[in-house]
Protein backbone atom coordinates (compact mmCIF):
# COMPACT_ATOMS: atom_id res chain seq x y z
CA UNK A 1 0.00 0.00 0.00
CA UNK A 2 0.82 3.76 -0.41
CA UNK A 3 2.59 5.76 2.53
CA UNK A 4 -0.63 7.68 2.17
CA UNK A 5 -3.14 4.97 2.01
CA UNK A 6 -6.17 5.41 4.73
CA UNK A 7 -7.34 2.76 6.57
CA UNK A 8 -10.24 2.64 4.67
CA UNK A 9 -8.40 1.83 1.51
CA UNK A 10 -6.60 -0.64 3.50
CA UNK A 11 -9.78 -2.30 4.08
CA UNK A 12 -11.24 -2.38 1.12
CA UNK A 13 -8.10 -4.65 -0.19
CA UNK A 14 -8.42 -6.94 2.61
CA UNK A 15 -12.27 -7.38 1.97
CA UNK A 16 -11.61 -7.88 -2.00
CA UNK A 17 -8.50 -10.42 -1.09
CA UNK A 18 -11.24 -11.88 0.93
CA UNK A 19 -13.79 -11.99 -1.38
CA UNK A 20 -11.85 -14.20 -3.98
CA UNK A 21 -10.51 -17.09 -1.43
CA UNK A 22 -7.26 -15.23 -0.33
CA UNK A 23 -6.41 -15.65 3.71
CA UNK A 24 -5.05 -11.87 4.13
CA UNK A 25 -2.05 -11.14 6.27
CA UNK A 26 -1.34 -7.60 7.34
CA UNK A 27 1.96 -6.37 8.38
CA UNK A 28 2.46 -2.89 9.43
CA UNK A 29 6.08 -1.53 9.06
CA UNK A 30 7.82 1.88 9.57
CA UNK A 31 7.11 3.31 6.38
CA UNK A 32 4.49 0.67 4.70
CA UNK A 33 1.12 -1.36 4.89
CA UNK A 34 2.10 -4.98 3.28
CA UNK A 35 -1.01 -7.07 2.71
CA UNK A 36 -0.68 -10.81 1.78
CA UNK A 37 -2.67 -12.47 -0.21
CA UNK A 38 -2.46 -16.53 0.60
CA UNK A 39 -4.42 -18.62 -1.88
CA UNK A 40 -5.12 -20.00 -5.35
CA UNK A 41 -3.61 -17.17 -7.93
CA UNK A 42 -5.31 -19.09 -11.00
CA UNK A 43 -8.74 -17.10 -12.45
CA UNK A 44 -7.32 -14.15 -10.53
CA UNK A 45 -6.13 -10.91 -12.32
CA UNK A 46 -3.78 -8.77 -10.75
CA UNK A 47 -4.42 -6.03 -12.05
CA UNK A 48 -7.78 -5.58 -10.29
CA UNK A 49 -5.69 -4.64 -7.28
CA UNK A 50 -3.09 -2.57 -9.50
CA UNK A 51 -5.96 -0.11 -10.09
CA UNK A 52 -7.46 0.06 -6.55
CA UNK A 53 -7.30 3.53 -4.94
CA UNK A 54 -3.67 3.70 -2.23
CA UNK A 55 -1.92 0.10 -3.88
CA UNK A 56 1.47 0.84 -4.78
CA UNK A 57 2.48 -2.16 -6.26
CA UNK A 58 1.30 -6.05 -6.82
CA UNK A 59 3.95 -8.55 -6.40
CA UNK A 60 3.83 -12.04 -6.93
CA UNK A 61 6.31 -14.23 -4.38
CA UNK A 62 7.30 -17.08 -6.17
CA UNK A 63 9.07 -18.75 -3.02
CA UNK A 64 6.54 -21.87 -2.15
CA UNK A 65 7.44 -19.84 1.76
CA UNK A 66 5.20 -16.78 1.63
CA UNK A 67 4.97 -15.32 5.27
CA UNK A 68 8.88 -16.19 5.67
CA UNK A 69 10.36 -14.68 3.06
CA UNK A 70 11.42 -11.16 2.73
CA UNK A 71 9.53 -10.65 -0.63
CA UNK A 72 6.61 -10.18 1.67
CA UNK A 73 8.23 -8.85 4.82
CA UNK A 74 11.33 -6.51 3.65
CA UNK A 75 12.20 -5.17 7.02
CA UNK A 76 14.35 -7.81 9.79
CA UNK A 77 11.44 -9.07 11.99
CA UNK A 78 12.88 -8.82 15.98
CA UNK A 79 11.40 -10.89 18.74
CA UNK A 80 11.72 -9.42 21.57
CA UNK A 81 11.25 -11.53 25.39
CA UNK A 82 11.84 -9.75 28.29
CA UNK A 83 15.39 -8.39 27.92
CA UNK A 84 16.30 -10.42 24.94
CA UNK A 85 15.69 -9.72 21.23
CA UNK A 86 16.79 -11.36 18.44
CA UNK A 87 16.54 -9.68 14.86
CA UNK A 88 17.98 -7.03 16.00
CA UNK A 89 21.38 -5.24 16.23
CA UNK A 90 21.87 -7.16 19.95
CA UNK A 91 23.54 -10.68 19.26
CA UNK A 92 21.97 -12.87 22.09
CA UNK A 93 22.80 -15.21 23.69
CA UNK A 94 21.12 -18.25 25.19
CA UNK A 95 23.14 -20.39 27.70
CA UNK A 96 22.45 -23.14 30.79
CA UNK A 97 22.63 -26.73 30.90
CA UNK A 98 21.26 -29.11 28.63
CA UNK A 99 18.46 -30.63 30.97
CA UNK A 100 17.19 -29.73 34.83
CA UNK A 101 18.95 -31.85 36.67
CA UNK A 102 18.48 -30.55 40.20
CA UNK A 103 17.72 -27.12 41.58
CA UNK A 104 20.99 -26.22 42.92
CA UNK A 105 22.22 -27.47 39.78
CA UNK A 106 20.03 -25.26 37.60
CA UNK A 107 20.55 -22.00 40.02
CA UNK A 108 24.50 -22.63 39.71
CA UNK A 109 24.24 -22.68 36.19
CA UNK A 110 22.03 -19.74 35.72
CA UNK A 111 23.87 -17.24 38.19
CA UNK A 112 26.91 -17.97 36.21
CA UNK A 113 25.75 -17.30 32.27
CA UNK A 114 23.56 -14.43 33.30
CA UNK A 115 26.60 -13.20 34.84
CA UNK A 116 28.41 -13.28 31.74
CA UNK A 117 25.60 -11.39 29.47
CA UNK A 118 23.32 -14.46 28.75
CA UNK A 119 19.70 -12.69 28.05
CA UNK A 120 17.99 -16.32 28.04
CA UNK A 121 18.32 -19.46 29.98
CA UNK A 122 18.34 -22.69 27.98
CA UNK A 123 17.64 -26.29 29.63
CA UNK A 124 15.67 -29.15 28.87
CA UNK A 125 12.58 -30.42 30.84
CA UNK A 126 11.97 -32.64 28.29
CA UNK A 127 14.61 -34.63 26.51
CA UNK A 128 14.57 -36.33 23.31
CA UNK A 129 16.58 -39.33 23.96
CA UNK A 130 17.91 -41.58 21.12
CA UNK A 131 18.08 -44.21 23.82
CA UNK A 132 15.22 -44.89 26.02
CA UNK A 133 17.14 -45.86 28.77
CA UNK A 134 18.69 -42.54 29.04
CA UNK A 135 18.05 -39.78 30.94
CA UNK A 136 14.72 -38.29 30.05
CA UNK A 137 14.30 -34.99 31.97
CA UNK A 138 12.23 -33.93 35.09
CA UNK A 139 9.28 -33.07 33.06
CA UNK A 140 6.79 -30.85 35.35
CA UNK A 141 8.83 -30.38 38.02
CA UNK A 142 12.20 -29.54 35.54
CA UNK A 143 9.64 -26.59 33.98
CA UNK A 144 9.02 -24.99 37.76
CA UNK A 145 12.37 -25.48 38.34
CA UNK A 146 13.11 -22.89 34.76
CA UNK A 147 10.03 -20.48 35.89
CA UNK A 148 10.91 -19.87 39.04
CA UNK A 149 14.68 -19.50 38.33
CA UNK A 150 14.00 -17.44 35.21
CA UNK A 151 11.53 -15.59 37.98
CA UNK A 152 14.48 -14.49 40.66
CA UNK A 153 17.25 -14.19 38.46
CA UNK A 154 15.11 -11.74 35.73
CA UNK A 155 15.96 -13.85 32.88
CA UNK A 156 14.09 -15.48 30.22
CA UNK A 157 13.56 -18.90 29.68
CA UNK A 158 13.83 -21.48 26.68
CA UNK A 159 12.41 -25.47 26.62
CA UNK A 160 11.78 -27.73 24.38
CA UNK A 161 8.35 -29.29 23.62
CA UNK A 162 8.21 -32.58 22.22
CA UNK A 163 4.35 -33.31 21.19
CA UNK A 164 1.49 -31.40 21.54
CA UNK A 165 0.03 -32.86 24.84
CA UNK A 166 3.44 -30.86 26.63
CA UNK A 167 2.01 -27.96 25.18
CA UNK A 168 -0.21 -26.12 28.13
CA UNK A 169 2.58 -27.34 30.37
CA UNK A 170 4.98 -25.30 28.35
CA UNK A 171 2.94 -22.44 28.13
CA UNK A 172 2.57 -22.22 32.05
CA UNK A 173 5.90 -21.87 32.87
CA UNK A 174 8.11 -20.93 29.79
CA UNK A 175 9.07 -17.85 27.74
CA UNK A 176 10.41 -19.59 24.53
CA UNK A 177 8.94 -22.51 23.05
CA UNK A 178 11.85 -24.25 21.60
CA UNK A 179 10.81 -27.25 18.43
CA UNK A 180 14.01 -29.57 18.21
CA UNK A 181 15.71 -30.96 14.93
CA UNK A 182 13.84 -34.40 15.32
CA UNK A 183 10.35 -32.20 15.44
CA UNK A 184 11.07 -29.82 12.87
CA UNK A 185 8.83 -31.60 10.27
CA UNK A 186 5.78 -32.80 13.04
CA UNK A 187 3.28 -30.33 11.01
CA UNK A 188 0.39 -31.18 13.63
CA UNK A 189 2.79 -29.56 16.25
CA UNK A 190 3.81 -26.61 14.12
CA UNK A 191 -0.03 -26.19 13.37
CA UNK A 192 -0.67 -25.84 17.03
CA UNK A 193 1.99 -23.47 17.71
CA UNK A 194 0.44 -21.41 15.21
CA UNK A 195 -1.90 -21.10 17.71
CA UNK A 196 -0.21 -19.36 20.73
CA UNK A 197 1.40 -16.15 20.91
CA UNK A 198 4.82 -16.81 22.70
CA UNK A 199 7.71 -16.91 20.88
CA UNK A 200 9.03 -20.15 18.93
CA UNK A 201 12.62 -21.31 18.63
CA UNK A 202 12.52 -24.09 15.26
CA UNK A 203 15.91 -25.90 15.07
CA UNK A 204 16.13 -27.01 11.60
CA UNK A 205 16.58 -30.84 11.24
CA UNK A 206 19.26 -32.93 11.13
CA UNK A 207 18.67 -33.25 7.28
CA UNK A 208 17.00 -30.73 6.36
CA UNK A 209 17.37 -28.21 3.38
CA UNK A 210 17.15 -24.45 4.40
CA UNK A 211 13.96 -24.39 2.10
CA UNK A 212 12.57 -26.96 4.26
CA UNK A 213 13.49 -24.65 7.25
CA UNK A 214 11.22 -21.87 6.03
CA UNK A 215 8.56 -23.69 4.84
CA UNK A 216 8.24 -25.03 8.77
CA UNK A 217 8.13 -21.71 10.05
CA UNK A 218 5.86 -21.00 7.19
CA UNK A 219 3.48 -23.74 9.25
CA UNK A 220 3.70 -21.74 12.17
CA UNK A 221 3.21 -18.50 10.56
CA UNK A 222 0.43 -19.04 9.10
CA UNK A 223 -1.75 -19.56 12.01
CA UNK A 224 -0.88 -16.15 13.12
CA UNK A 225 2.46 -16.58 15.16
CA UNK A 226 4.86 -14.73 13.47
CA UNK A 227 7.01 -14.53 16.30
CA UNK A 228 9.50 -17.38 15.03
CA UNK A 229 13.18 -17.89 16.09
CA UNK A 230 14.95 -19.94 13.35
CA UNK A 231 18.05 -22.22 14.42
CA UNK A 232 21.08 -22.97 12.95
CA UNK A 233 22.39 -26.33 14.53
CA UNK A 234 24.55 -28.57 11.96
CA UNK A 235 23.22 -30.65 9.99
CA UNK A 236 23.98 -34.37 9.39
CA UNK A 237 26.80 -35.69 6.51
CA UNK A 238 29.39 -38.46 5.70
CA UNK A 239 31.69 -36.79 8.52
CA UNK A 240 31.87 -38.20 11.88
CA UNK A 241 34.43 -36.50 13.69
CA UNK A 242 31.98 -34.05 14.96
CA UNK A 243 28.32 -35.03 15.86
CA UNK A 244 27.24 -32.49 13.06
CA UNK A 245 28.46 -30.46 10.31
CA UNK A 246 28.02 -26.74 11.35
CA UNK A 247 26.43 -25.04 8.16
CA UNK A 248 27.67 -21.42 8.76
CA UNK A 249 26.53 -20.46 5.30
CA UNK A 250 23.62 -20.57 6.18
CA UNK A 251 23.04 -17.61 8.13
CA UNK A 252 23.74 -15.44 5.27
CA UNK A 253 21.61 -17.56 3.06
CA UNK A 254 18.72 -17.84 5.33
CA UNK A 255 19.11 -13.58 6.42
CA UNK A 256 18.94 -13.03 2.36
CA UNK A 257 15.82 -14.98 1.43
CA UNK A 258 13.94 -14.67 4.83
CA UNK A 259 12.33 -11.49 6.94
CA UNK A 260 12.80 -13.90 10.33
CA UNK A 261 16.15 -13.92 12.61
CA UNK A 262 18.28 -16.95 13.16
CA UNK A 263 20.91 -18.25 15.77
CA UNK A 264 23.33 -20.81 15.54
CA UNK A 265 23.63 -23.36 17.82
CA UNK A 266 27.44 -24.74 18.65
CA UNK A 267 26.70 -27.34 20.98
CA UNK A 268 24.82 -29.06 19.36
CA UNK A 269 26.75 -28.39 15.76
CA UNK A 270 29.97 -29.78 16.77
CA UNK A 271 29.31 -31.94 19.52
CA UNK A 272 32.84 -31.52 21.21
CA UNK A 273 33.79 -29.10 23.91
CA UNK A 274 36.77 -27.83 22.19
CA UNK A 275 34.85 -26.63 19.23
CA UNK A 276 31.97 -24.61 20.99
CA UNK A 277 33.99 -21.39 20.96
CA UNK A 278 35.44 -21.23 17.19
CA UNK A 279 31.89 -22.42 15.62
CA UNK A 280 30.74 -19.66 18.06
CA UNK A 281 32.54 -17.24 16.78
CA UNK A 282 32.27 -17.82 13.09
CA UNK A 283 28.67 -17.82 13.65
CA UNK A 284 28.54 -14.13 14.66
CA UNK A 285 31.00 -13.14 12.38
CA UNK A 286 28.82 -14.89 9.44
CA UNK A 287 26.05 -12.18 11.33
CA UNK A 288 24.01 -14.84 13.36
CA UNK A 289 21.40 -12.82 15.52
CA UNK A 290 22.15 -14.85 18.25
CA UNK A 291 23.65 -18.21 19.59
CA UNK A 292 22.41 -21.33 21.98
CA UNK A 293 24.89 -22.67 24.05
CA UNK A 294 25.49 -25.58 26.55
CA UNK A 295 27.01 -24.78 30.30
CA UNK A 296 27.57 -27.07 33.23
CA UNK A 297 29.48 -26.47 36.17
CA UNK A 298 30.50 -30.12 36.23
CA UNK A 299 29.53 -31.56 32.47
CA UNK A 300 31.56 -34.97 33.20
CA UNK A 301 28.96 -35.78 35.46
CA UNK A 302 25.73 -34.19 33.15
CA UNK A 303 23.20 -36.44 32.60
CA UNK A 304 23.10 -35.05 29.33
CA UNK A 305 25.41 -34.22 26.41
CA UNK A 306 28.24 -33.31 29.51
CA UNK A 307 30.94 -33.79 26.45
CA UNK A 308 29.73 -30.85 24.27
CA UNK A 309 28.67 -28.31 27.78
CA UNK A 310 31.50 -26.00 28.50
CA UNK A 311 32.70 -24.87 31.48
CA UNK A 312 31.43 -21.22 33.12
CA UNK A 313 34.96 -20.19 32.84
CA UNK A 314 35.51 -21.03 29.14
CA UNK A 315 32.08 -19.29 28.50
CA UNK A 316 33.39 -15.95 30.17
CA UNK A 317 36.12 -15.64 28.18
CA UNK A 318 34.09 -16.50 25.31
CA UNK A 319 31.32 -13.82 26.21
CA UNK A 320 34.60 -11.77 26.25
CA UNK A 321 35.60 -13.17 22.39
CA UNK A 322 32.07 -12.56 21.12
CA UNK A 323 31.75 -8.67 21.74
CA UNK A 324 35.13 -8.00 20.12
CA UNK A 325 33.73 -9.68 17.11
CA UNK A 326 30.51 -8.16 17.35
CA UNK A 327 31.46 -4.45 17.79
CA UNK A 328 33.82 -5.29 14.86
CA UNK A 329 30.20 -6.16 12.49
CA UNK A 330 28.35 -3.11 13.69
CA UNK A 331 26.60 -5.08 16.42
CA UNK A 332 26.44 -5.31 20.26
CA UNK A 333 26.54 -8.38 22.76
Amino acid sequence: MKDSASEGMVQAVCEKLEAHGFQVHKVVGVNQTILGGIGDIRGVDLREFEVMEGVYEVLRITEPYKLASRAFHPENTVVEVGEASFGGEMVTVCAGPCSVESEEQLFTIAREVKKCGAKVLRAGAFKPRTSPYAFQGLGEKGLQLMQQVGAELSIATVSEVMEIGQLDLMLKYIDIIQVGARNMQNFALLRELGHIRKPVLLKRGLSATIEELLMAAEYIMSGGNYNVILCERGIRTFETYTRNTMDISAIPVTQKHSHLPIIADPSHGTGRRDKVAPMARAAVAAGANGLIIEVHHDPDHALSDGAQSIYPQQFMRLMEELRMIAWAIGKRI
